[in-house]
């Protein structure tokens, strides 16, 4: 028996799974300025944000795009997290 394995990088990944890890990395403020949607903006919640965009094809594929562009690029540890953690530094890469 061989496992079945997909080529697709969103195979297995719901769109729920997507909004909370964009929510994580970004946060509301970050997510509605890369993509211009009111669920994004005025008091977002990932379940009205999942609702809109069941029902809207072109903002699910947006979001599936952001997505797929955050997976490919590093986590940034900005300044003011850094300094709220005593263990980002340890994590930062030094050019």
């Amino acid at each position: 028996m061989t496992a079945h394995s997909s080529k697709d990088p969103l195979h297995g990944v719901t769109l729920e799974m997507q909004v909370n890890a964009l929510v994580a990395r970004l946060g509301w403020a970050e997510l509605s300025q890369h993509i211009n949607i009111n669920c994004f903006k005025n008091d977002p919640s990932v379940k009205s944000s999942l609702k809109f965009l069941r029902r809207t094809p072109w903002a699910r594929a947006e979001v599936e795009a952001l997505y797929l562009d955050t997976l490919n690029t590093p986590l940034e540890v900005k300044p003011a997290q850094a300094a709220a953690n005593p263990w980002a530094n340890s994590r930062i890469k030094k050019p």
